[in-house]
């Protein structure tokens, strides 16, 4: 990028940044209004309460309603808009080069993707920094890709999605010049050509629920990836982009597994059914679920199901059994099955895919755990080497730290400049 292209790229962030503050501010006095009108709301009411001279208890049932009502959801916060920063800056560009205008961009968008260059931090430390350090502004040598080889391969990448981008680095290399600069460039290219490929022969470039069906999506894995966790964030993603949504909790060889969906239901407004037996048939919930869903119409139903039984044989008859009551029970249902994957395990998570994609009639993947990991690259080897299409990313603890899994952003994150 020339002096005169960032010149202009820093003036488009700063008058983004601009309009996003001016609406924060604005958001900022309704929300002080709304504040207003609750406080007038609830002094009416204390006076309707007096002059009714409810019982003392009935009272504080009711006041403790109205506040509930009012104060919505006590477990989100709005992001708020940070500083003018490099991290705003490239979070700002990353959406202009997706087509997004300055009135479009959001705050949410822009927290997003600071999460994911954060994230993937780790991952660009022992991967890009290293790589722009070789390479400086020199053209590419057959060195260099001895090196970045050895860098891909650090980062999990896979020994597949390595290969294939170094044969194609070393072809573009036997033809022409290329610089540092270029050379990064055509990197992005590659890699996101890998993580693309399974998502487009899949036919669904954005995973959501279709609306006048009921979508049925499994969740497996093993235990300890995030699973459970992962459920909870896509019911609140669901509910709060208004589709009607049921959890069922089929992880019943877990008892803690049921009592944190019930958590993750609460804060995401989503009933959960559940079957408090112990080592209840998770075949049977299912079962319950479906029937709820056929009454109440509903969108999506997530399924927690069991991350570890006695033996894979077990757990994979487990899945069988589940998959059969959903093609009995609501035979037009649309059901995906998703791997939830933790980016800390980089090949064990790996081997984990590959071995459920034999047996489990998988159609995604979730990764998990993205921040704070050095083996983000794992993701490219999901793609290559399972031939999963990565449907959702996951770069934090919060409710909202989970995402629809965009590609470009998630290249440009890990191969970000210092």
């Amino acid at each position: 990028m020339n002096n005169t292209d960032s010149d202009n790229s820093l003036e488009w962030a700063s008058q983004a940044y601009a309009l996003l503050k001016k609406r924060q501010e604005e958001q900022k006095q309704e929300l002080q209004k709304q504040e207003e009108q609750k406080q007038e709301l609830q002094k009416q009411e204390e006076q309707k309460q007096e002059l009714q001279k409810q019982e003392e208890q009935k009272q504080v049932l009711t006041d403790s309603a109205i506040t509930d009502n009012l104060a919505g959801p006590k477990t989100i916060t709005k992001p708020e808009l940070g500083e003018f920063d490099d991290n705003f800056t490239w979070s700002a560009m990353v959406l202009a080069a997706q087509g997004k205008t300055i009135n479009q961009i959001s705050i949410d968008e822009i927290d997003w993707l600071t999460k994911l260059r954060r994230g993937l931090e780790e991952t660009r430390k022992g991967f890009v920094t290293d790589l722009l350090d070789k390479l400086g502004d020199d053209p590419l040598t057959p060195e260099s890709l001895d090196d970045l080889e050895t860098l891909l391969i650090r980062a999990d990448v896979g020994i597949d999605s390595t290969d294939k981008v170094i044969s194609s680095l070393r072809k573009k290399l036997n033809e022409e010049v290329v610089g540092g600069e270029a050379g990064i460039k055509f990197l992005k290219q590659e890699l996101k050509l890998i993580i693309d490929k399974p998502i487009k022969n899949s036919g669904i470039d954005l995973l959501v629920p279709q609306k006048g069906k009921l979508n049925v999506w499994l969740l497996v894995g093993v235990n300890g990836v995030g699973k459970t966790t992962t459920l909870g964030k896509l019911a609140y993603l669901s509910s709060s982009s208004n589709y009607k949504t049921l959890i069922a909790a089929a992880d019943t060889f877990r008892a803690a597994a049921v009592e944190q969906l019930k958590v993750w239901g609460e804060r995401s407004n989503v009933d959960v059914i559940s079957n408090q037996s112990k080592n209840a048939d998770p075949a049977a919930v299912v079962f319950d679920a479906i029937n709820s869903a056929k009454k109440r119409n509903i969108d999506l139903l997530l399924v927690d199901t069991a991350g570890r039984l006695q033996t894979k044989n077990n757990l994979m008859d487990e899945l069988a059994k589940i998959k059969k009551i959903i093609d009995k029970k609501v035979p037009d249902a649309i059901v995906e099955s998703l791997l939830v994957l933790d980016a800390s395990q980089g090949q064990n998570g790996l081997k984990q895919a590959k071995s459920f994609a034999k047996s489990a009639n998988l159609t995604g993947a979730i990764i998990t755990k993205l921040d704070g990991t050095s083996r983000g690259g794992v993701s490219l080897a999901i793609s290559e080497e399972v031939n999963l299409p990565i449907r959702f990313i996951g770069a934090g603890e919060g409710m909202t730290d989970l995402r629809p899994f965009n590609s470009y952003e998630f290249v440009e994150a890990m191969l970000a400049d210092k």
